[in-house]
């Protein structure tokens, strides 16, 4: 299995419905079997304006189709992404209606078993979350935008008031978690910002 997440930018002037458009045809003509192509919802940070999320079934299927989405479209500023594996994670039926995705960089300094511990503290949290109804956590192969991003760390959500309330506000979240993104921590690890990004799960196939 190989993923690949994009964040695109637009540009003031664009027009959001023909970006969309041709974005969902260009996933569509791939052969991904997951292809999630949405407008990004209220409250996302650093999330862009449009949200991609693609599968396919290994990298050389990817491969067959990169090049096209290396390619200038009219209306987008900038992007951020990364491809990444399979990960680490699971699921709960049914499937929440809401997808989120988290870019963020570890720091080249973290000792390896402090990144262990970092990932334990984010695999976590479903364990106390009951809004999370799958997740998952992978390395990336490969990042582009505003920083060499490292991880992915994905879920899908019951609704938004899941993604909002239950989850940023658990004590798990802001107890464990959160020390290692805040700066005057001294266990923080991730040092550039991070890509928040979420949209509805309402994929055009898979």
């Amino acid at each position: 299995m190989s993923d690949v997440v994009r964040l695109l930018h637009l540009t003031p002037t664009a027009d959001t419905d023909r970006v969309l458009a041709e974005l969902r045809a260009t996933a569509l003509a791939s052969p991904a079997r997951r292809v999630l192509v949405q407008p990004t919802l209220p409250g996302v940070r650093n999330g862009g304006d449009i949200l991609v999320h693609l599968r396919f079934d290994d990298a050389t299927a990817w491969n067959t189709v990169a090049s096209q989405w290396e390619s200038a479209v009219p209306g987008i500023a900038r992007v951020d992404g990364a491809e990444y594996g399979a990960g680490v994670g699971g699921t709960e039926p049914p499937t929440g209606s809401v997808y989120r995705v988290l870019l963020l960089r570890v720091s080249p300094d973290a000792a390896a078993e402090t990144t262990d511990r970092f990932e334990a503290d984010l695999l976590r949290m479903p364990r106390y979350i009951s809004t999370i109804r799958s997740w998952r956590l992978s390395r990336t192969t490969r990042a582009l935008g505003s920083a060499p991003w490292t991880h992915v760390w994905e879920q899908e959500f019951t609704d938004l008031d899941g993604l909002d309330g239950p989850y940023l506000m658990h004590p798990v979240h802001w107890a464990h978690v959160d020390r290692w993104f805040d700066p005057e921590h001294p266990e923080v690890i991730v040092r550039d910002r991070i890509c928040h990004s979420f949209c509805l799960n309402e994929p055009l196939r898979g």
